[in-house]
């Protein structure tokens, strides 16, 4: 009997590890759904810009398959209009913005020594850079820009690309956005901005209380989805509950199999190349490690890796080949850092979360060094929802039920997206300017009564009604509840009504009146013991109040 380094026993049928058997429960799944997809054009309208030495020749080079335009920008003399067969500009202070089939950019006309500036510019299809400073300064630029390095053969694998990059194209729109319940901003006070933050490409910008994504500008890297508290942006290439329904069935798979301490190892196309390397040279992974591939690592939020360990897996870690701006491997390790955080404080130990960065070399015998993690739950029945905060709640309840260490609560590092406000009643007026700001529901008001209420369970801790407060009676605390009042509505400060000194209805608090008074009584417009009486009054009162004006002398009595 033979056994191959796939870990499948062919005479048997049947794969021979814990690790195969998950592998090929994954791969019996129906694929995920498809999602809608974004559409290019490209007709091959190209700008090359740079110096003359260099774009000349590459414009000789192209021209042929392509619409070429050349902006020379070294200020060195141009050809004359048409001599080269294709249209050649000087110019200088260019500006560029747009994606592939669609950049718009903008120069101005002529020399530095030009008596009269002029702008110009135009819409082209591709960029081919070949200045000294990129017109595009993202981590990622935007498809159809292309700025090849110096490195001996860089420029002809950009010409190749160009030439190909012809035609109609389409690409998954990778995620879904819900303004309903975004933190971003409310009234212009500024809550959330991870989103916009990590994004690589630009992609997600402001856009009055909420964001916006230019689909054409997302790379699908997803660590907008990850880092957002709410879950109002979310991965859709898979979505969490097809992840969710991959992960358990290769976990079943796994136990069944008789394997333990299962290890979820999420990696990319580049981690993949380094494991497919790895088990050439080795034979195989550790069995205990099971490989999930992934479009993007930083895709992987706290609810996919939480979910990971209630639905049976003794670890999960995130393999980084080194690709891509290291704000992903940041926010990646964040977010796991705030599922050990709530780990260790209930008593299940050390290890169970972690970001391998690894290259080639070094990588096997990191692998095989990963020591089981403490303590686990028993694997959950339920499966994880695309709904974030739904699918980290039930986690978290199932950790809870089943920790070593009962805790009513769980402090949490500073930026964790579960928490508590604290109200300084002393201060706090009840004027409900919170309530309004709050994004999420978890701050309502008493309905019929004076009451400020807080349902901790829809707390982002987004800072919005903290800075909402005229009376700064707000302060965050991270921290996770595990109480059942967590998601029911608690009182955090009330006050009695007050009720109109004329008519009797109820229209303000108590404390809101009396520091009104406090602070008009020295206003001159409130001199009088009349007009300060006025403030006890509904608005109805107070109109009717003044057009009677008890005695007052006003100046229409003055003209008589």
């Amino acid at each position: 009997m033979t056994r191959r380094h796939d870990g499948v026993d062919r005479d048997a049928g049947r794969p021979a590890t814990p690790a195969a058997a998950a592998l090929a429960a994954a791969a019996s799944l129906a694929p995920p759904d498809p999602v809608p997809s974004v559409s290019y054009r490209s007709l091959g309208r190209t700008l090359i810009l740079g110096p003359a030495a260099e774009v000349l020749p590459a414009a000789h080079e192209l021209s042929s398959a392509l619409r070429v335009t050349a902006l020379i920008i070294d200020g060195g003399r141009a050809p004359d209009e048409g001599s080269e067969g294709f249209a050649v500009h000087r110019g200088r202070r260019v500006q560029a913005q747009g994606y592939l089939g669609n950049f718009a950019v903008r120069w101005e006309q002529g020399g530095s020594a030009a008596p009269a500036v002029r702008s110009h510019g135009g819409t082209f299809d591709l960029i081919l850079d070949l200045g000294e400073a990129p017109l595009f300064t993202m981590p990622q630029p935007p498809q159809g820009y292309f700025a090849p390095s110096k490195e001996p053969g860089s420029l002809a694998i950009a010409f190749e690309e160009l030439r190909d990059a012809v035609g109609e194209f389409d690409k998954p729109r990778y995620f879904a956005y819900d303004g309903s319940i975004c933190a971003h901003s409310r009234s212009k006070l500024k809550g959330c901005s991870l989103c916009i933050e990590i994004c690589s490409t630009q992609a997600v910008s402001a856009d009055g209380d909420r964001v916006k994504v230019d689909p054409h500008l997302c790379m699908g890297c997803g660590g907008c989805a990850t880092v957002c508290p709410s879950g109002a942006m979310a991965y859709a290439f898979p979505k969490v509950d097809y992840q969710g329904e991959r992960i358990k069935a290769m976990l079943d798979a796994f136990h069944s199999a008789g394997g333990s301490n299962a290890c979820i190892l999420v990696h990319d196309e580049a981690g993949a190349q380094l494991i497919a390397d790895l088990q050439s040279e080795e034979g195989r992974l550790p069995q205990r490690l099971i490989p999930l591939p992934v479009h993007h690592i930083a895709s992987v939020g706290l609810d996919v890796a939480l979910g990971a360990i209630v639905l049976g897996a003794n670890q999960f870690r995130v393999l980084s080949a080194g690709a891509g701006p290291g704000t992903y491997r940041v926010a990646v390790s964040r977010e796991l850092g705030f599922g050990q955080a709530l780990l260790e404080a209930l008593g299940y130990g050390l290890g169970h979360f972690g970001l391998i960065e690894a290259k080639e070399s070094g990588l096997g015998r990191t692998l095989s060094s990963l020591e089981p993690a403490g303590r686990c739950p028993p694997p959950a029945a339920f499966r994880l929802f695309d709904r974030k905060r739904t699918t980290l709640w039930f986690a978290i309840d199932h950790l809870a039920a089943h920790a070593p260490v009962a805790k009513e609560s769980v402090p949490m590092p500073q930026g964790a997206p579960f928490g508590a406000i604290e109200v300084n009643r002393k201060t706090c007026t009840l004027c409900m300017a919170c309530v309004g700001a709050c994004p999420e529901n978890a701050i309502v008001d008493g309905r019929d009564r004076p009451q400020l209420r807080f349902i901790e369970a829809n707390c982002v801790q987004c800072g919005l009604c903290r800075q909402a407060c005229p009376e700064d009676a707000i302060s965050l605390l991270p921290r996770v509840s595990l109480s059942a009042a967590a998601k029911q509505e608690i009182v955090l400060n009330e006050d009695a009504p007050f009720r109109c000194v004329r008519c009797g209805k109820e229209f303000a608090t108590t404390r809101m009146i009396d520091n009104m008074v406090d602070r008009l009584a020295g206003h001159s417009m409130f001199a009088s013991p009349e007009a300060l009486r006025r403030i006890r009054m509904c608005a109805d009162c107070r109109v009717i109040d003044m057009l009677d004006r008890r005695g007052e002398v006003s100046i229409l009595d003055l003209k008589r």
